[in-house]
C-alpha cells in the first residue's frame, strides 16, 4: 500500500496534470480521461479499482492531502449542464476500507460546474461544455464557488441574476432579477489619470509617434491622456459625451478608443463608437477593452451581454480572442494585439506589416573591433554608420538607404568593398550570425502571418523587400521556409527536443521556463511556438517569465513584480493559453497566503543579463547548502520559509548567510554536512 512519504509524489503529479479539474485538495477526472493521466497516477488508481467495479461511477477524485481516492456518480453528466451527485465511494489506500454515501434522496445534493475541465478536449461534448462555462463566467455566475456548490444555492444564484438554463444554453431575463437593475451611468466609468494609460504608453514605446504626430482621444473621460501627450510636445485633443461634449471631433494621425466599447451597453451604439473613431483615424487606431479574468464579475448583475457594476456602470468583459474578432468584423481590417485587451489597427497595410515584423526583430550587437588594421582605423568614423546598418538589417544597404552613401561610394566605390575593410578588423562569423538572426526574425514573422493576412510582397515596405531579397533570394523562398517551420511547430515531439536542447531556461521533463528577455535567443521554432499565443491575445500585462509546455500545446505567462530585486520573488499573476482554442486561464495570486516562489533565476536568463552573475552565485550556494534538494516542498512561500529555518539560513539582497540566532550544535552539523557533500562531489569529478 501507499505511505504518507509517497503522498507528496502523488500530490505533485496531480498539481501538474494536464487533465482534470484541480482544486486545492483534490484532482477530479472523468473516467474517460484516466488513460491520459501520468502512468504513476494510473497505477495509483488501479489499487482502488475494485471499488468502482462494484458501482456505476464516472468521476474519479484523487485527494492530494490524504491517501484516498473517491469514485463519484453523476448519472446525467452529459445531458444536465450542472449534474447532481447521486452516489460516492471513498477508498482509504492505507487500509483499503471503503465508505459509501447515497445522495438520491437529498433535497440539496452537490452539483458540478465547468464540466469541460473533467474531460479531454476530444470528448464529444467538450466544446458545448466549454461554451457554457465561458458564458457563465462572463456573467459572473461562477464567482465565489463556495456559494454555488449545491443545487439550491445554484438555483438561488440563477434567480438572483435573472438567468435561466435551457439545456446548455443561457437565457437572460433582467426583469426577473431579485433586485431591480439600476440606471446605467456610463460617465462613472471614467478614471482620473496623472500618467499615460497603458494603451497610449504602448503606442509611444512602439515609436508610433513622430514630432509631427497628432493625437485624438475618442471618449477621453477626464482627459488625462490628452494632458500627458500635450506635455510630451504632441498636438493632442479629445472628445467625451459627458465631460467634453462640445469639443469638435477632428481627424488625427493616432486615435485612442481607450476602454470605451466595454462600457456601452447598447450593442448598436457600441459598434457606432468603434466606426466613428476609425473614421477620424489617419494612421493608427488604438482600441482597448476590459478582458475576462477571474473574479472581475463577482457580485455584479447580469445585463445584456455584460454586467452592471456596483457603481451603476456597465461592463462588457470580452474574452481575449473575442475582442480581436469583434474589431476585425466591424472594421474589416486586422487588429494587431499589443497586450492583453489592447489592439492597434493601421490604415496603411504596409505600416501594419512593418509594425508586426518589428515585434519579432531580435536585438543585435555590432561586432567588436578585434584586429584593427591601419586602413580600418583611417576610415573608422566613415565606416561606423555602415556597420550599424548591417547590424540592424543583416545585409548591405542599397541605394539611398544610408545618409553617408555618397562619401562611402566616393572612397570605396561600393558598399561591398567598404565591408571588406570592416572584415579586416572584425570577426566574419559574428556578421554571419547577425544575418542568420535576421533570417530567423523574418521566418517567425512570415510563419505567424499565415494565421491572419499574409502580405503580398508589394504590401511590404521597400526596406523589408530588400531584406527578403538579400537574406532569402526571393519572397517565394522565404514563404516556403516559413511554412515548413510552421508545420514543424505543430509537432510537440520537436518542440520538446528544442526545449531540452535550449542553452537557456529552466528545464523540466514537460516544460521549459525562461525570462522574457531570453525569448529572442531561443531556437526560432520556440519563438514561433510562443508567437502562436501572443500574436492573437498578446502577453499578459507585465509578464516577465514564459513557460513552454511540451506535453500539451500551451504557453504560460507569469508576472513576478520583484524579479530583479528579490532573491526569490513570489508570483503575482499567471495566464495560461491553450493553443488549440486560444482559451486563456488567468490566476491572480495577490493576497495569497502561500503563493508560488521562484528559484534559480540564473537559469531563466542569458549570461549577458545584467544580474546573471549575482543570480548564479546565489543558486550555487543554495545548491551547496542543500536548500534546493526537495523541490516539491519549496515551490511555495511557506515551504521555502520553512526550509530556510530548518537550514539556519537567511537571504538578504541575494546574499546567503547563517542565521545569527542559530543553535551552535545544529549549525555545526549543517556545516559538516555541507563539507561532506563538497568532498563527495570533488571525488566524483576526480574519478
Amino acid at each position: 500500500m501507499y505511505s504518507f512519504s509517497q503522498l507528496g509524489v502523488i500530490s505533485e503529479l496531480c498539481q501538474h496534470s494536464e487533465v482534470g479539474k484541480l482544486l486545492p485538495s483534490a484532482l477530479y477526472v472523468h473516467i474517460s480521461a484516466l488513460p491520459c493521466l501520468d502512468p504513476l497516477l494510473q497505477s495509483y488508481e488501479q489499487i482502488a479499482k475494485f471499488a468502482r467495479e462494484q458501482q456505476n461511477i464516472n468521476i474519479v477524485k484523487f485527494s492530494t492531502d490524504k491517501l484516498k481516492i473517491s469514485y463519484l456518480y453523476y448519472p446525467d453528466f452529459d445531458s444536465d449542464p450542472h449534474p447532481a451527485l447521486q452516489a460516492s465511494i471513498v477508498v482509504d489506500l492505507k487500509t483499503l476500507e471503503t465508505s459509501y454515501r447515497d445522495y438520491r434522496n437529498s433535497d440539496n445534493p452537490p452539483i458540478l460546474h465547468r464540466k469541460e475541465t473533467f474531460v479531454t478536449r476530444d470528448y464529444p461534448l467538450y466544446e458545448q461544455f466549454a461554451a457554457l462555462t465561458r458564458r457563465e463566467q462572463a456573467l459572473g455566475l461562477l464567482s465565489n464557488t463556495t456559494a454555488i456548490g449545491t443545487r439550491l444555492l445554484w438555483e438561488q444564484r440563477l434567480e438572483l441574476r435573472g438567468v435561466e438554463l435551457q439545456g446548455h444554453s443561457l437565457i437572460l431575463h433582467p426583469e426577473r432579477c431579485s433586485s431591480a437593475t439600476p440606471r446605467i451611468e456610463r460617465h462613472k466609468a471614467a478614471i482620473a489619470r496623472t500618467e499615460l494609460s497603458r494603451p497610449v504608453r504602448l503606442a509611444l514605446e512602439a515609436n508610433l509617434f513622430s514630432p509631427e504626430t497628432t493625437f485624438f482621444d475618442y471618449g477621453c473621460g477626464y482627459g488625462g491622456d490628452i494632458s500627458c501627450i500635450n506635455k510630451l510636445g504632441y498636438s493632442s485633443t479629445g472628445w467625451d459625451p459627458h465631460y467634453s461634449p462640445d469639443t469638435p471631433r477632428i481627424a488625427a494621425d493616432i486615435v485612442n478608443l481607450g476602454y470605451v466599447i466595454n462600457v456601452i451597453e447598447d450593442t448598436k451604439e457600441r459598434r457606432e463608437a468603434l466606426i466613428k473613431a476609425w473614421e477620424l483615424t489617419r494612421q493608427v487606431l488604438i482600441v482597448s477593452a476590459q478582458v475576462l479574468i477571474s473574479d472581475r464579475t463577482k457580485g455584479q448583475i447580469a445585463y445584456g451581454d455584460g454586467v452592471v457594476t456596483r457603481r451603476n456602470t456597465f461592463q462588457k468583459y470580452y474574452e481575449q480572442e473575442e475582442l480581436k474578432i469583434y474589431i476585425e468584423q466591424v472594421l474589416g481590417l486586422e487588429a494587431i494585439p499589443v497586450a492583453l485587451g489592447i489592439y492597434f489597427v493601421f490604415q496603411d497595410p504596409s505600416q501594419a506589416q512593418s509594425f508586426r515584423a518589428s515585434r519579432y526583430r531580435s536585438r543585435a550587437t555590432t561586432p567588436k573591433i578585434r584586429v584593427p588594421s591601419k586602413r580600418f582605423e583611417d576610415y573608422q568614423e566613415l565606416l561606423t554608420p555602415l556597420m550599424n546598418f548591417i547590424s540592424d538589417r543583416g545585409r548591405l544597404p542599397v541605394k539611398s538607404e544610408i545618409p553617408q552613401e555618397s562619401q562611402l561610394l566616393a572612397e570605396f566605390h561600393s558598399f561591398k568593398r567598404a565591408f571588406q575593410v570592416i572584415l579586416q578588423a572584425t570577426d566574419a562569423l559574428e556578421w554571419e550570425a547577425i544575418a542568420q538572426k535576421r533570417r530567423e526574425d523574418l521566418l517567425v514573422y512570415f510563419a505567424l502571418s499565415k494565421f491572419s493576412y499574409r502580405p503580398k510582397l508589394a504590401d511590404l515596405k521597400p526596406q523589408i523587400q530588400e531584406d527578403i531579397k538579400a537574406l532569402f533570394g526571393s519572397y517565394k523562398q522565404a514563404i516556403g521556409c516559413a511554412d515548413q517551420m510552421l508545420f514543424s511547430v505543430g509537432n510537440l515531439d520537436i518542440i520538446a527536443q528544442c526545449c531540452q536542447k535550449s542553452e537557456v531556461g529552466h528545464k523540466l521533463p514537460n516544460s521549459l521556463t525562461i525570462h522574457v528577455s531570453s525569448l529572442e535567443s531561443l531556437n526560432p521554432l520556440l519563438r514561433l511556438y510562443e508567437g502562436c499565443a501572443s500574436r492573437t491575445i498578446g502577453r499578459m500585462d507585465s509578464a516577465n517569465v514564459i513557460k513552454f509546455h511540451t506535453k500539451a500545446p500551451k504557453i504560460s505567462y507569469y508576472f513576478y513584480p520583484d524579479f530583479d530585486s528579490k532573491a526569490h520573488p513570489t508570483l503575482s499573476a499567471s495566464m495560461q493559453i491553450d493553443l488549440r482554442d486560444l482559451q486563456a486561464i488567468y490566476t491572480d495570486y495577490d493576497g495569497d497566503y502561500d503563493p508560488p516562489v521562484l528559484h534559480q533565476k540564473d537559469t531563466l536568463v542569458t549570461c549577458d543579463y545584467p544580474h546573471y552573475a549575482k543570480f548564479a552565485k546565489l543558486s550555487d550556494r543554495e545548491q551547496d547548502w542543500g536548500l534546493l534538494d526537495n523541490w516539491h516542498e519549496i515551490k511555495r512561500l511557506q515551504g521555502w520559509q520553512k526550509c530556510l529555518i530548518e537550514h539556519c539560513a537567511t537571504i538578504d539582497k541575494h546574499q546567503l548567510r547563517w542565521s545569527k540566532d542559530a543553535d551552535p550544535y545544529k549549525l555545526k552539523l549543517l556545516r559538516s554536512a555541507i563539507s561532506k557533500k563538497r568532498a563527495n562531489s570533488k571525488n566524483f569529478f576526480n574519478t
